[in-house]
C-alpha cells in the first residue's frame, strides 16, 4: 500500500506544480491571474535568480527526489540508512508551503490587490504531507 501511495506522488507532484496555487489581481474590478509553482518560478528566474534557485530546490527537487529515493528504498534498490536524509528532504519541501502561505498572508495584509487560494495549493500541500507521512510509516516498518 505504501509503495502505491508513494508512486502516486511521482505523478501527483507534476500535476500540483502546474495547478493554480492562487489567483491574484491588482484591483477587484479586473480579472485574477492564476499563479502556479511553475509560472511563479518562471517569473522569479527573470527577476531574482537566487530566490528562484531556493524555491526550485524547495518546490521541485526536494519533494521529487525524496519520493524517488523512498521508492528506490521500498523496492530494495537503496539502503535503509538513507531514510533520515530523505526525511530532511521532505522537511525542506514543507518550507516551500510555509513560504507560499507567508506570501499570501502578506499580500492580503497590504490590501492593495486581491488574492484567493486555489485548489493547487491544497494538492501541493497534501502531496508534501502525504510524503512525510509515508516516510514516517516506512521508518516504523521493520526491514
Amino acid at each position: 500500500m505504501l509503495k502505491a501511495l508513494n508512486l502516486a506522488l511521482l505523478v501527483l507532484y507534476p500535476v500540483a506544480w502546474t495547478a493554480p496555487l492562487m489567483r491574484a489581481g491588482l484591483l477587484p474590478l479586473f480579472g485574477l491571474s492564476e499563479i502556479s509553482v511553475l509560472s511563479g518560478l518562471q517569473a522569479l528566474w527573470g527577476s531574482d535568480i537566487f530566490l528562484a534557485m531556493v524555491v526550485t530546490v524547495f518546490a521541485i527537487f526536494a519533494p521529487w527526489l525524496k519520493t524517488l529515493g523512498l521508492a528506490l528504498l521500498q523496492f530494495g534498490l537503496l539502503d535503509r540508512r538513507v531514510l533520515p536524509a530523505l526525511e530532511i528532504l521532505g522537511k525542506l519541501a514543507m518550507a516551500d508551503i510555509f513560504l507560499i502561505a507567508l506570501y499570501i498572508t502578506l499580500a492580503k495584509g497590504i490590501g492593495v490587490g486581491r488574492i484567493e487560494t486555489a485548489w493547487g495549493l491544497y494538492l501541493f500541500t497534501a502531496c508534501i504531507l502525504g510524503s512525510i507521512l509515508i516516510s514516517y510509516m516506512e521508518s516504523r516498518r521493520k526491514p
